[in-house]
């Protein structure tokens, strides 16, 4: 009794260091300590046969970005011209990372692809960077205060309606604004538009914060307001204080659309854009988004530092009251399990078009890039095989 007691007593403080080990590693610029399945009691087996699934389900749609642009949103929308850079993607790639450790890779994961929506992750960081450094009080603060009162935009005013006068940063932050208006050219109804094309520019109007609606032009507003509070550009910020404190890579770039340009204290700066929809967004590679990933995995802190605050992490992964699968853009939820059926009621996707997603379930910590995987059930059989390889997966 003595001796298993004894045993027992070893077992649980080497579970306990090898936690807090995996816990406490960060990866160097550069590197990412890899494990085999064996020393992490994964089984090789099931976890071969989940990279040869994701492998398997590459999205069947052309690679050319821009000819997807032309047969999914162009094939319906007006305004559909493309005003920013986009690319010839590479073929699925992807890591999982367990523990702290890179378990397994597929596929070109250096290559510099476009990101399409996670661009509004990083987007709703450097906004909430802001919210951290007091730059918005709150995000329930009116935005048309932060803006300058004579807009470079002709005509725009963009705050000026007795409608757009009551949006806040949260509505922004959920893509509950219901902002009316027009943005570098790109009317807000015109981004997937509901109803018939007759009554497209005298859509209904909702109050903010009472309806989600996905819009990229809504989501570009939020871009423009948050560089004016920061008064430089938003690549700068997010340099300064994320991608070079976690390791990032210098491949990566982040640009919005021929004509987004203001001239702010002198400078010339570029607005950047929160998707790919019309071209640009972010751009980078699968290892860079696993970093990104990585900082959320572990609450904001990297290497003892928090780069960005508990609080603002929270309300981001919490629903809002209009739609409680969704929390800060681009943070996609699985309350119920709805969206996810083989994960955690708690794990969080980083999700663009394509698809391109960052997995988070810190219940099984274990962090997920899969890059250009099929648009069905695809990645919920991924997460499942995925969890089916780990050692007692929650």
């Amino acid at each position: 009794m003595k001796i298993t007691l004894f045993l027992w007593f070893v077992l649980s403080q080497q579970l306990l260091s090898f936690s807090a080990t995996a816990a406490d590693y960060f990866p160097p610029a550069g590197q990412w300590q890899s494990a085999t399945p064996q020393s992490l009691g994964v089984d090789a087996d099931k976890l071969a046969a989940a990279v040869a699934y994701a492998i398997a389900s590459e999205n069947k749609a052309p690679k050319d970005q821009a000819i997807v642009q032309a047969t999914t949103f162009g094939a319906r929308e007006p305004y559909d011209q493309i005003i920013g850079p986009m690319s010839v993607r590479a073929a699925a790639n992807g890591l999982i990372i367990y523990r702290g450790k890179l378990l397994a890779q597929w596929g070109d994961t250096q290559s510099v692809d476009m990101t399409h929506s996670i661009s509004k992750t990083f987007l709703t960081t450097v906004t909430g960077l802001a919210l951290d450094d007091g730059l918005i009080q709150s995000s329930d603060d009116f935005v048309g205060p932060y803006l300058p009162s004579a807009h470079p935009l002709p005509g725009s005013e963009l705050f000026a309606s007795e409608h757009n006068r009551q949006i806040r940063w949260e509505h922004l932050l959920r893509q509950t604004s219901d902002w009316q208006g027009t943005l570098w050219g790109k009317p807000d109804w015109a981004d997937r538009p509901e109803g018939e094309p007759k009554d497209w520019p005298n859509r209904p109007l909702y109050k903010p914060g009472t309806r989600y609606k996905y819009n990229d032009v809504r989501v570009n507003l939020l871009a423009l307001a948050t560089t004016y509070v920061w008064r430089k550009p938003l690549p700068q910020v997010l340099t300064e204080r994320i991608m070079q404190p976690i390791g990032a890579s210098s491949t990566w770039r982040w640009v919005g659309y021929d004509n987004s340009w203001l001239e702010l204290d002198g400078q010339k700066i570029q607005v950047v854009s929160g998707g790919g929809h019309w071209g640009g967004g972010m751009f980078l590679n699968a290892w860079d988004l696993a970093r990104f990933g990585y900082l959320f995995l572990r609450d904001g802190n990297w290497q003892g530092k928090q780069l960005i605050s508990k609080e603002f992490i929270a309300k981001a992964r919490s629903g809002g009251p209009a739609n409680p699968d969704y929390g800060y853009a681009n943070w996609f939820l699985n309350p119920g399990r709805k969206a996810l059926p083989a994960a955690p009621e708690t794990a969080v996707t980083f999700q663009g078009a394509g698809r391109n997603i960052i997995y988070l379930d810190q219940k099984n910590d274990l962090l997920l890039v899969a890059r250009w995987i099929g648009n069905g059930d695809e990645l919920n059989q991924l997460i499942e095989k995925t969890l089916a390889a780990l050692p007692a997966a929650k």
